[in-house]
């Protein structure tokens, strides 16, 4: 592990995809709040300096935290979190003020306001720009404010950052006692094919955080990420023990490998056999409309071949995944494996969110799955950490991430 230079505290932590980031770019999680019981084991497993809370931050008192991390106020280098973002989807299928959740970034504020830390990190998912008609998002960058920091919001494209999947975050950055223009996000360090289908326009201008460059390397692909793994048949384990079966192919494969032995969390979910009929007819890059009809379920065969176009999609091997959700069902997206007649496993999704091999989720396959897709990944935790510490201090350019 890299020589930790700051310090930070993880709310609504999940299973520690934005910790593992940040300890990346150099910050040491001292506490992380996460509610869901299995969320929290898996990451106080991967996490075993941090102190693991998963009583309702309601309930939490942010002094005695402090008081009990033995930091006076000022003293703490950056509070991130995620408040739940179901409630600001733009594919929720409410959206609605009345829904509790969408009022749990007070208890993140309520933390800023005991900690004082130097910076603020807040995620969440881009629909938050438009929910309310933008009220919400108003308010806490206001409420940050008040606190004291200068603060600016961006929509990321984790692409960008090294992730091989279409995942967009919109990112609140706070400085305390700076003004609004000096805080900078983090620059793009690749290039990647985007479509832009929320709200991005937030104040009057674009938010979305674009190269800055022309010339950047290429994306990390499907492939790039997950195609060293042991290949599986449908409904097929790996052994315990199995470890890898060739080198590394790439820089990415050599860094996701770091410090791991034996692979794990690698099963083929089984499908059904009309799914696997159905997946059959599907070429790298097809979807459901390469289906013959008469194979297609009921409800889509009244469907418009405009529509879905994710749904019962194979992943092309060269281009980008799907956005990694709680759960591999070819019905709600492209998770069908390139080349494999089946659905990625839990670790070649773990992989496609960039969390390393030696990372381990704990619980059923259906508690990792939702562990990994509601997680920040990793690469795009590092970028913002980095982005923190070059802003915080002297930046260290042996942390640099190095895919």
């Amino acid at each position: 592990m890299r020589t930790s230079r700051f310090t930070s505290i993880d709310l609504f932590a999940g299973a520690g995809g934005l910790s593992l980031g940040l300890k990346e770019a150099g910050f040491s999680p001292l506490y992380a709040n996460e509610l869901v019981p299995r969320y929290a084991s898996t990451y106080a497993l991967n996490h075993s300096d941090a102190k693991v809370d998963s009583r309702d931050i309601r309930d939490v008192d942010a002094r005695l935290v402090r008081e009990q991390l033995g930091l006076a106020k000022g003293e703490l280098d950056l509070l991130a979190g995620g408040p739940p973002c179901q409630g600001f989807s733009i594919n929720a299928p409410v959206r609605s003020t009345d829904d509790r959740r969408n009022h749990l970034f007070r208890e993140y504020l309520r933390f800023v306001e005991e900690f004082e830390p130097r910076a603020v990190l807040i995620e969440n998912v881009p629909g938050l720009v438009s929910f309310a008609g933008g009220k919400t998002l108003e308010a806490i960058l206001e409420a940050v404010r008040r606190l004291g920091y200068g603060t600016d919001v961006r929509i990321l494209y984790a692409p960008h950052y090294g992730v091989p999947q279409t995942r967009w975050r919109t990112i609140i950055l706070g400085l305390r006692g700076a003004r609004d223009e000096q805080v900078e996000f983090p620059e793009a360090q690749r290039e990647a094919p985007m479509r832009i289908n929320f709200t991005s326009r937030f104040g009057g201008r674009n938010i979305v955080n674009l190269p800055a460059r022309v010339e950047l390397p290429r994306h990390v692909t499907v492939s790039d990420a997950i195609g060293d793994l042991p290949p599986l048949a449908n409904g097929e384990a790996l052994a315990p023990g199995v470890t890898y079966v060739c080198e590394p192919r790439n820089e990415y494969q050599r860094v996701m490998r770091a410090g791991s032995g034996a692979i794990t969390s690698h099963e083929a979910p089984r499908l059904s056999s009309a799914n696997v009929e159905r997946l059959r007819h599907i070429p790298p890059g097809g979807n459901w409309t390469d289906i013959p009809r008469e194979l297609l379920p009921r409800g889509m065969k009244a469907a418009r071949t405009s529509d879905h176009t994710k749904r019962y999609g194979r992943v092309e091997p060269d281009g980008l995944a799907s956005t990694i959700l709680t759960k591999c069902d070819p019905h709600w997206g492209a998770y069908f494996h390139y080349s494999q007649d089946r659905s990625f496993t839990v670790r070649e999704a773990a992989r496609l969110q960039s969390f390393p091999d030696s990372y381990r989720f704990l619980g059923s396959r259906v508690e990792q799955y939702e562990q990994v897709g509601n997680a920040v990944p990793p690469l795009l935790g590092a970028a913002l950490g980095l982005a923190v510490a070059r802003q915080l201090g002297e930046p260290d350019r042996s942390l640099e991430v190095a895919v």
